[in-house]
């Protein structure tokens, strides 16, 4: 690896400019809405028809009675945007239920961008929101220190176990925080993906920090598995137009590359014959299309949902 390659994470300014552009040439945030409208009414529904059928009053009248309170913890919730999205599901589906939201949020910039969201949003009712500014490994650390006992119905984990140093114990520790018949969502790049083969090869030759991890649901689903976790998964269709990563000087194209590797600066500090192996994988089935002239990279996700 040439030492002047170093982590896009480093730089926070051009990562939120990639995502951008990322979020523009992907369907990312569309596979996920489509989620959130298709399975989450399903799941809201399936929370109260297991108490039902386990006869659990106490649990029943959370959902059934409207002035009982339903706890939500969003871990990595960003700018908020899927976070409304299901919030409106829950909403429509349990109407008159006090939600009691808690967010995990380490960016300050994003909870403000959040906050400043929810203000502007003048549906909103009957909900209560905690922030906490810190990372889901220091809300971690201060629940256990403090002995809190606080236990959650609905726990979602989107697009966050890459930033975590040790992803099986953070699952472990956000399992132990569903309430009975409570779901814990988690929402991860999949192992069939074009980032599963892009890392897969080049992980290991490129500047990754301490920050991040390069993991999929494959991944996930061993972790569950080996902690003998019951759970259901989905896999969400999503892709990303590369092509003008191969449009020489384009500004386009280096952000998305630079995003694709994780690396900043990568058209200009990477090796040679790294950038072009990079360039020449990109365009392989294992990881895109062509279509019409453009290249489509695979972005597929994998939603899993984990029970008590």
């Amino acid at each position: 690896m040439a030492s002047s390659m170093r982590s896009l994470l480093s730089d926070g300014q051009q990562y939120a400019e990639t995502f951008h552009e990322f979020l523009n040439h992907s369907t990312e945030h569309q596979c996920m809405l489509e989620f959130i409208e298709k399975k989450l009414p399903a799941i809201v529904q399936r929370l109260a028809k297991i108490c039902k059928e386990d006869n659990c009053a106490a649990l029943l009248s959370r959902f059934a009675n409207r002035k009982s309170t339903i706890e939500i913890l969003g871990v990595g919730s960003g700018t908020g945007e899927i976070d409304l999205q299901m919030i409106s599901q829950i909403q429509t589906h349990l109407p008159g239920v006090l939600l009691n939201y808690d967010v995990i949020e380490p960016t300050q910039e994003h909870i403000l961008k959040f906050k400043d969201l929810v203000a502007k949003t003048s549906d909103l009712k009957n909900i209560n929101f905690t922030w906490h500014m810190k990372t889901s490994s220091e809300y971690e650390k201060d629940m256990n220190e403090t002995q809190e006992s606080k236990t959650f119905d609905f726990i979602h984990l989107i697009q966050m176990m890459y930033y975590v140093k040790d992803a099986s114990s953070t699952l472990k520790f956000f399992k132990s925080l569903l309430a009975s018949n409570g779901i814990l969502l988690i929402l991860i790049i999949s192992g069939s993906s074009g980032w599963a083969s892009l890392w897969k090869t080049y992980g290991h030759r490129l500047p990754l920090n301490d920050l991040c991890v390069y993991i999929t649901s494959s991944d996930i689903k061993n972790m569950l598995d080996e902690a003998e976790y019951k759970y259901t998964y989905y896999e969400l269709p999503s892709e990303m137009d590369i092509t003008e990563c191969f449009v020489e000087g384009s500004k386009t194209g280096t952000l998305l590359l630079d995003f694709l590797t994780e690396t900043y600066n990568f058209e200009k500090t990477a090796p040679p014959d790294l950038k072009a192996e990079i360039m020449d994988t990109l365009k392989q089935p294992e990881c895109s299309i062509i279509r019409d002239g453009k290249i489509i990279f695979n972005n597929t996700l994998t939603a899993l949902l984990v029970e008590p």
